[in-house]
C-alpha cells in the first residue's frame, strides 16, 4: 500500500511538474503575468503611459528628441496595443541612439517585461538600473545571446518561445552595495524566462558595452560602478521588437539573496 503524501509534499511535486513542463509556477510569472501587490505598472499599452512614465536615455550616442517616437501599434498576436522599438530619428542599428528609460529610478526591484521579436536575428535588450543588460537577441545561444545576463551567463535559449511569439522576463534584482563610497557587494540577479527558472543569484561583475550602453559603461571599462539608482531601460537597435505588460515593484533586500 502506498503511503499517503502530505499536502505540503503534494504542493511541492505539483510546482516541480509545472516548472518541468514550462507552466508558470505563479500567476505573477510568465507571459500574461498579473502585477504583484504593490507593483507599479510602467506600460499598459497606452500612449499616455508611454509618454508619462518613459523618456529617452540621453547618453553619448543619443540622436533622437522628445516627445518619445516609439510607436504604439496593434498587438500582432493578442488583442490590445503594444510599443515598438522603431524610432526613425535614431535608426541605423547603433545602440544608444534612442533607447527608452523609465523616468522613475530604482535600486532593488522585482521586474516583469514581455517582448516579441518579429524576425530572425531581432535585437533589443532589457537593462536593469540602466546598467546591466538582460539580452534580447534572437538566434544567439552564446553568453551574448537571448536571456543571458550579457557576457556573464550562458543563454538559456531552451526557454525561448521563438520569433513571432510573446516571451516574459521575471527578474529580482539587488543593486550593488557601497560603504564609505567603495563597492563592497556586487549586484545580484535571479530570473524566470517564460516561467522557467534560468538564473539564480548571478553576481554581475560590470557594465558591458561601453559608454553608449548605460550608466557607468564608460567608467573604468564598465567596472567603475557608482552608487546611483537608475531606470528600467529598453533598447532600440533598429529591429522590430515589441514590448507590453511592463511592471515593477520596489524592494529592499537586506541580504544578498534574489531568489523568488
Amino acid at each position: 500500500m502506498n503511503a499517503r503524501k502530505s499536502p505540503a509534499v503534494l504542493a511541492l511535486l505539483t510546482a516541480s511538474l509545472l516548472t518541468a513542463f514550462g507552466a508558470s509556477p505563479s500567476p505573477h510569472i510568465g507571459v500574461g503575468a498579473k502585477p504583484e501587490k504593490g507593483a507599479e505598472v510602467l506600460f499598459d499599452g497606452s500612449k499616455e503611459m508611454l509618454h508619462s512614465k518613459w523618456t529617452y536615455w540621453k547618453g553619448p550616442g543619443f540622436k533622437s528628441s522628445l516627445p518619445v517616437k516609439w510607436p504604439i501599434v496593434e498587438d500582432p498576436v493578442d488583442r490590445g496595443t503594444v510599443m515598438m522599438t522603431d524610432d526613425r530619428a535614431g535608426d541605423g542599428g547603433k545602440f544608444g541612439t534612442s533607447d527608452l528609460v523609465t523616468i522613475q529610478e530604482f535600486r532593488d526591484c522585482r521586474v516583469h517585461v514581455e517582448f516579441r521579436v518579429a524576425k530572425p536575428s531581432g535585437n533589443s535588450g532589457v537593462y536593469l538600473q540602466n546598467r546591466y543588460e538582460i539580452q534580447v537577441l534572437d538566434g544567439d545561444k552564446t553568453p551574448h545571446g537571448m536571456a543571458a545576463v550579457i557576457n556573464e551567463t550562458p543563454s538559456p535559449y531552451h526557454a525561448y518561445n521563438g520569433t513571432g511569439k510573446w516571451n516574459a522576463y521575471d527578474i529580482t534584482f539587488r543593486a550593488a552595495r557601497f560603504k564609505d563610497g567603495k563597492l563592497v557587494e556586487k549586484p545580484l540577479v535571479s530570473m524566470y524566462f517564460n516561467g522557467q527558472l534560468v538564473h539564480t543569484n548571478v553576481t554581475i561583475q560590470q557594465v558591458w558595452g561601453g559608454p553608449n550602453s548605460g550608466i557607468d559603461g564608460g567608467n573604468d571599462g564598465g567596472k567603475g560602478i557608482t552608487d546611483t539608482p537608475g531606470g528600467l531601460k529598453l533598447q532600440n537597435e533598429g529591429h522590430d521588437v515589441r514590448y507590453r505588460n511592463v511592471w515593477i515593484r520596489k524592494l529592499d533586500l537586506k541580504k544578498p539573496d534574489t531568489r523568488f
